[in-house]
């Protein structure tokens, strides 16, 4: 049986990309491919971008943000083995690409191949099933798919009179091989240059221009409409503010006016501009979108500059290297235009400046980019796409001409059809995304054409409701949920179920609302019925648990798929016992159905569930064991992150977050995993203000606010700052405002840390335990279920001063057959019991026995620390001085912590002073 055959027009970054993923993602889903990349360069990878040989010649995005694959974002620190906030050679960005396609094609586990075809396309032609490619020399290549990764071909000197245009001294494109070696080689004229142009290709053209290598009396002379610089990059790598852009308006002035209110709140709050831009990276093709074509065009004539400068900002060695040559006089900044050039006799130009100067330059060198207008190109390509055949052309311009319209990648006809099986990425897609030229974005518009594709020229075949499979694109297939699952409903009644998952997925508010909506409209949708009955049995939502139990049940009897009925059964098993039959039953179903994303969740211990497990091996086990069922999938990743941070890889947790909020900017388990990153290296200024950005902008539909608040006070006694973190519980962890689990794990829990922190340095009073305790169920302060809540039950009677609560638990935890409840959590109800009788030397003892098994407790790090918190305020009670410092001494040197430092000067000052 033959291969469907892609051909990849362009063998750049865009192009590599592609094939990279489309490779990847035919060895997921067992298909094999025959892959063509056509470029006449002589390498995949390289590119205009990446095919220079200059090291001076940077990557302006830091290698955090370089990874080829979105679900690995620190692929390419580690194939470099540098740092992650490094600007890496852009000929080694090449090399990574060209590396990457190869080894990806060595190892699939499917026949799929790679071709670089050295030719240059020139046309499409559609064909009833597919297209053909018509190449340079007048081969045709035959395709069931076409991918457009050429980017722009050519770069734009329509600014240059003609009397520049013609002169041998003046180089269009300094990209084009070899276009710089003459000027750099040039002993005979005029020493100094005019670059048009002041943005980035107007560094590396400088740096290349003023080396060792070069001439050392010239001068370069830089000019362009603006006279601007890119701005330089943050000294260090700092997360994203991501705004909510819900209430920003539809009109060009109503996204000036809220772009410039976020900016202004982030440089405020965190001192620095830049994270506030960052964020709006993620949210720029949304914003985009909402402008009129009239709104559009303004911006292109009144704010693009503006925004690149902002956005696309220089490396801080490039920064530094250019202020240096500034200095020294070897370059010069102007704003102007050339409006006229006349030859010298010895050679060069003398160029003519719109403020009437005048300048006599060896060369002239255009640096203004790519010509951005598909339609002014005079691209043999292109121009095929745009032209009409019977009535009908295969591609239309985008706003500007700004590249090609397409729908989610595939090309938009003149009549408005995306049925031909061609698709774009890239800088061909900036017309409708504005933002489509760098790395971070052009990586996942190629996974998700390589997917679009597959789908297209080998769909996976659908089952019918009454359980016969068809082929993947018959019209009467059920619908799906957001990972691909069929579901046994209407397509209403589905897309209520999906909006309702999705909210669950991203930790926000709803989602059962919606799953009611969906059983009113088809009350025989077992699925929607048994996630109820989920939500209300294990996340507290307000649902009748055995009610929703029962009409799963009934529904899944008239219409379910295997996979439904499971997830009714694992449900009814998880009612009935949730630690052991109930855990067993859940994980059998996820092995069969690993894209389950519901029962995924119940299965990992997270903020809205216990999951399955309190060993955090067995846990990292199963979310790692996902990863072929879900690859680059923004919550997969949101997951993913959080096991690594609970595994100290902090970096590549934080890079997993921020690749997820790029993706998902609500994604709560990505903030959470990203929170936790901050709190456990230190950053607790950063992380205290980013959280409260996120909270009040793209997290204010999130679920467990509570415990993003807590948080953020950790970050605030971590500084020191009680005034701040009084301020944050009476107005965002009190009663009533928060009741119930959240109530007991983090404003009970905040209560007695702050209380054990501050106890030895500033004493004080804080708020009273009671009225937390009053909106807890009795049943989780007296019999809990698990390690994890009896833990904070004990601190809960701790806090309350409650000696007779604390032995009655200790008597429940030791009945458990759980040595977790049996030994750990009764062992610790017994210390804080001498906590409250001041017998701290005891108290002591037992929670250094208990030190070495409070992983098993479950939760996280920072949850568990309250435990060494209360360890260290007995140890200082007790005079053990110098044992509560090795203490912090250990804690700072993994973590800083301005009060840890505090604490532990006052406690060496106490030694010197014994």
């Amino acid at each position: 049986m033959s291969r469907p055959h892609v051909v990849v027009v362009g063998a750049g970054a865009s192009g590599t990309l592609a094939a990279i993923h489309l490779a990847r993602e035919s060895g997921r889903r067992g298909v094999g491919l025959e892959i063509t990349l056509v470029d006449p360069a002589d390498r995949w990878g390289r590119g205009t971008a990446f095919g220079t040989v200059d090291d001076q010649h940077l990557l302006n995005v830091p290698a955090a943000g370089m990874s080829a694959l979105p679900e690995d974002p620190s692929h390419f620190v580690q194939w470099r083995g540098g740092e992650a906030y490094e600007f890496a050679p852009r000929r080694e960005y090449g090399r990574y690409l060209d590396e990457l396609l190869t080894t990806t094609l060595a190892t699939s586990l499917v026949n799929t191949t790679a071709h670089h075809l050295r030719a240059r396309a020139v046309g499409v032609r559609r064909r009833p099933s597919g297209a053909l490619v018509c190449l340079d020399g007048g081969e045709e290549l035959s395709a069931d798919a076409v991918v457009l990764g050429c980017g722009l071909p050519r770069a734009g000197s329509g600014w240059a009179p003609e009397s520049v245009q013609d002169s041998a001294f003046f180089v269009p494109d300094p990209w084009a091989p070899g276009a710089l070696d003459v000027v750099r080689r040039d002993r005979t004229g005029p020493a100094d240059v005019l670059v048009v142009g002041t943005g980035l290709t107007m560094v590396d053209v400088v740096l290349s221009l003023v080396d060792g290598q070069s001439r050392r009396d010239r001068v370069v002379h830089a000019v362009s409409r603006s006279g601007r610089l890119p701005e330089v990059h943050a000294p260090e790598l700092r997360p994203a503010v991501i705004p909510d852009i819900s209430t920003w308006g539809h009109t060009l002035d109503e996204l000036r006016c809220a772009v410039r209110a976020h900016l202004a709140t982030v440089s405020l709050t965190t001192g620095d501009w830049r994270p506030g831009m960052d964020g709006i990276r993620f949210q720029v093709a949304a914003l985009w979108d909402r402008l009129g074509e009239h709104d559009r065009l303004e911006f292109l004539r009144r704010d693009a500059g503006s925004w690149n400068v902002l956005r696309h900002r220089l490396p801080l060695s490039s920064g530094a290297r250019i202020d240096e040559l500034r200095t020294h006089g070897r370059l010069e900044i102007g704003a102007g235009e050339v409006v006229a050039a006349q030859p010298l006799p010895r050679g060069g130009l003398r160029v003519e400046l719109s403020d009437g100067s005048s300048r006599d330059v060896g060369w002239v060198v255009n640096c203004t980019g790519p010509q951005t207008d598909v339609r002014l190109l005079g691209d043999p390509l292109i121009d095929d796409l745009l032209r009409p055949r019977a009535g009908s052309a295969l591609a239309t311009p985008a706003t500007a001409g700004m590249g090609l319209r397409t729908e989610n990648g595939r090309l938009v006809d003149t009549h408005g059809s995306s049925h031909a099986p061609i698709w774009a990425l890239g800088a061909l897609r900036r017309g409708e995304l504005w933002e489509s030229t760098a790395v971070p974005e052009i990586r996942a518009q190629a996974l998700a054409v390589a997917g679009a594709v597959l789908e297209a020229v080998a769909p996976a075949p659908r089952r019918l409701a009454d359980g016969r499979l068809v082929g993947g694109h018959h019209p009467v297939a059920r619908p799906r949920d957001p990972l691909g699952l069929p579901l046994s409903t209407t397509a209403e009644a589905a897309t209520l179920y999906n909006a309702g998952l999705e909210r669950v997925m991203r930790l926000q508010d709803g989602g059962e609302d919606l799953l009611r909506e969906a059983v009113q409209v088809d009350p025989d949708f077992a699925i929607a019925h048994a996630a109820l009955a989920l939500l209300g049995h294990e996340a507290g939502v307000n649902a009748d648990v055995q009610a929703e139990l029962d009409a799963a049940r009934r529904a899944a009897g008239k219409r379910a798929d295997d996979r439904e009925r499971s997830f009714v059964d694992v449900v009814a098993e998880r009612v009935k016992d949730v630690r052991r039959a109930g855990a067993r039953a859940l994980m059998a179903h996820i092995a069969e159905h690993p894209r389950d994303a519901l029962a995924v969740s119940a299965a990992v211990p997270t903020i809205a569930f216990s999951g399955v497990t309190d060993v955090q091996q067995e846990a990292w086990d199963l979310v790692e064991g996902l990863a072929p069922a879900y690859g680059d999938h923004w919550w997969y990743i949101s997951l993913l992150a959080f096991t690594r941070q609970d595994q100290s890889r902090f970096e590549e947790a934080g890079l997993l977050a921020e690749s997820a909020l790029s993706c998902e900017p609500s994604s709560g388990h990505a903030v959470h995993a990203l929170t936790h990153v901050l709190y456990e290296t230190g950053q607790h200024d950063v992380g205290r203000t980013w959280l409260d950005h996120w909270v009040a902008s793209s997290g204010r539909s999130a679920s467990h606010r509570a415990h993003f608040s807590w948080h953020a006070a950790l970050h605030e006694l971590a500084l020191g700052d009680l005034e701040a973190v009084r301020a944050r519980y009476y107005s965002q962890l009190a009663p009533p405002g928060v009741t119930g689990v959240r109530a007991l794990v983090d404003s009970a829990s905040l209560l007695w840390r702050w209380r054990m922190t501050m106890s030895a340095i500033q004493p004080g009073e804080t708020p009273p335990v009671a009225p937390v305790l009053e909106q807890v169920d009795a049943r989780l302060l007296t019999t809990p279920g698990t390690p994890f809540i009896a833990l904070h039950a004990a601190l809960g009677h701790a806090g309350n001063a409650d000696r007779h609560a604390l032995e009655t638990l200790a008597r429940h935890c030791r009945e458990s057959a759980e040595p977790a409840m049996s030994a750990t959590v009764a062992t610790v109800c017994d210390a804080l019991a001498l906590v409250l009788d001041q017998e701290y030397a005891a108290a002591a003892a037992l929670l250094e026995e208990t030190m070495q098994r409070i992983d098993a407790l479950g939760g996280s790090a920072a949850q568990r620390e309250v435990l060494e918190e209360t360890l260290i305020d007995c140890l200082v009670h007790d005079a053990q001085t110098e044992a509560a410092r090795l203490l912090l001494d250990r804690r700072l040197a993994r973590r800083p912590s301005p009060l840890d430092g505090r604490r532990r000067d006052v406690l060496a000052t106490s030694l010197l002073a014994g």
